[in-house]
């Protein structure tokens, strides 16, 4: 690894932007990039991926692998990425900072306590809970309907557990009521970091953070209860970008991490518009498949913010195709080219769906080792009648040396093939309408079928002034559908859903569908179990 202070002065970072943490990791000073960096924004290229295997299909390993690559052919660029959470880390998928030659580093500390941001977002979401029901305890001056809370709690962890939970019990505690925990990634202070543009727009945010409802019907505010201050105090160094680096030394700025299958799934604003200040060319990501992370993506965050993507690369593997085609995990390295020729129903789905954006779209085909040369090449074959790009990428096993036909042929697109970003809907739209409009032209759904809650919640926002919001989809990321065993491109289905809430301060309303939980839970077999730290101090198993 080099000094960070060097990965960040080559990046045209001025010294004067960085706050050390540690010799391999650092904080960055928006205001001071913005005050000192004079120079034109570069291209911004969402990375995504068709509907994985419970493994990935490696969409933050590209990224970091593509970034490296377009760096090694002479292209100045820059990744900006999510954080690691604690959950998966020690849940199903382990650690979340690429593997083999397209790593982040420091490994270890990025996926668990990096530089805080993750306790810090839990700490402000967890004040908020605390002096909600300090309130209660001294009077309830606001007439808060005990029943009516909606703000649970957080922590970064996959605890079923502590999904619902009943509060203030014991005497002298306080209310006794129900209320629940969610994982951090899904926390609305989360998202409000990642979406705002500066602090006085964060604090603004915190500010329309719905916490509940009076008796009366009315809604009350983190404002009223008079937490946004102290929130943003606990905030104030998590909304500095962190930056890190390669193990080529390709500069990664690393912040905010919402999950996509139950938050909206990008790294922060404020990131991505450092990486588009610095670089020539930004690689960005958004979780899970690309009905998830890349939808959310177009319709939340570049909506929102303004900013244009200029180019996607889709993420294709052997084995996903095959799993999506109905081979089981276990027989994926078997050579299957039948169940591989279903499995591009979907990839040709979400090839469709993201030039519904009006992007340029490129595949990168992620190499592994069991891949036979026949199946690649069916792929490969398959994109040229689509007439899409494709290029594999071996990234993994040869760091930027394995990804320069792919950086080539995305700097290629990007000179010949213009954006005209468009999102999929108007804010116009009635909630219902944008609902239905991701499940018939994403998903390949007939409609949804509403709980007479969620019905009725969304009339409640629609006469309240809410409906001009676009809507975060919680659903399974290993389906078009919200059953997860449906696999492959189904059609015809009907879309459960359950339960919906809104995201003020966010400035969505996120809608729950199938048996989606804000809080997972660990494996039978947890990737903790795997891990050591060993007597010389150095963790085993993590990554």
């Amino acid at each position: 690894m080099k000094p960070i202070i060097d990965v960040a002065i080559k990046a045209g970072i001025p010294e004067s932007a960085v706050e050390m943490y540690g010799k391999y990791k650092a904080k960055l000073d928006p205001e001071t990039i913005n005050q000192l960096v004079n120079r034109p924004d570069g291209k911004l290229v969402l990375v995504t991926a068709m509907n994985p295997t419970p493994a990935g299909e490696g969409k933050t390993l590209t990224t970091i692998g593509l970034s490296q690559s377009l760096n090694a052919i002479g292209v100045h660029a820059i990744a900006a990425l999510r954080e690691p959470s604690l959950g998966p880390c020690f849940g199903m998928k382990g650690g979340a900072t690429g593997s083999g030659q397209a790593q982040i580093v420091p490994a270890d500390e990025i996926n668990l306590h990096f530089t805080g941001d993750i306790h810090a977002i839990t700490s402000a979401h967890n004040l908020l809970a605390a002096m909600i029901d300090n309130h209660l305890y001294y009077g309830n001056e606001l007439n808060i309907h005990p029943k009516k809370i909606v703000w649970k709690r957080a922590a970064d962890m996959n605890d079923r557990s502590l999904r619902s939970i009943v509060t203030g019990m014991g005497p002298g505690n306080g209310e006794v009521r129900e209320s629940g925990y969610l994982i951090t990634s899904a926390s609305e202070v989360m998202a409000v970091l990642c979406l705002s543009e500066n602090l006085e727009d964060l604090k603004d945010r915190l500010s329309r953070i719905v916490i509940g409802y009076t008796r009366t019907g009315q809604s009350v505010t983190a404002a009223d209860l008079n937490a946004v201050e102290a929130m943003a105090v606990l905030l104030r160094d998590a909304i500095k970008p962190n930056l890190v680096q390669t193990l080529e030394g390709t500069p990664v700025i690393i912040h905010g991490g919402p999950f996509a299958n139950i938050a909206h799934g990008c790294s922060s604003v404020i990131g991505t518009r450092m990486a588009l200040r610095l670089g020539d060319i930004a690689v960005t990501e958004a979780g899970f498949g690309a009905e998830l992370g890349a939808e959310k993506f177009m319709d939340i965050k570049c909506r929102q913010t303004g900013l244009q993507p200029d180019a996607a690369v889709l993420v294709v593997t052997i084995k996903a195709l095959k799993y999506n085609g109905g081979v089981r995990v276990q027989d994926l390295d078997h050579e299957n080219s039948e169940a591989l020729q279903q499995g591009m129903a979907n990839m040709r789905r979400h090839l469709d769906n993201l030039r519904k954006y009006g992007v340029p779209v490129l595949v990168a085909i992620n190499h592994f080792a069991g891949d036979h040369k026949e199946e690649i090449a069916l792929v490969m074959e398959e994109c040229r009648r689509l007439g899409v790009a494709a290029e594999l990428s071996s990234v993994w096993a040869e760091g930027s040396a394995g990804g320069k036909a792919l950086a080539s042929r995305l700097v290629d697109l990007l000179a010949t093939e213009p954006s005209h970003y468009q999102p999929l809907y108007p804010d116009t739209m009635p909630l219902t309408a944008k609902i239905e409009r991701i499940i018939t032209s994403i998903y390949g759904g007939e409609g949804a079928a509403y709980s007479p809650s969620a019905e009725r919640t969304l009339n409640e926002l629609e006469e309240s002034g809410f409906g001009h919001l676009p809507v975060c989809m919680a659903k399974t990321p290993y389906s078009f559908s919200d059953q997860p065993e449906q696999l492959g491109a189904p059609e015809g289905f009907t879309v459960h859903i359950n339960r919906v809430a809104l995201s003020a301060g966010a400035g969505f309303i996120v809608v729950e569908t199938g048996n989606t939980m804000t809080m997972p839970g660990l494996p039978r077999v947890p990737a903790a179990e795997r891990m050591k730290l060993n007597s010389d101090g150095h963790i085993e198993g993590l990554i």
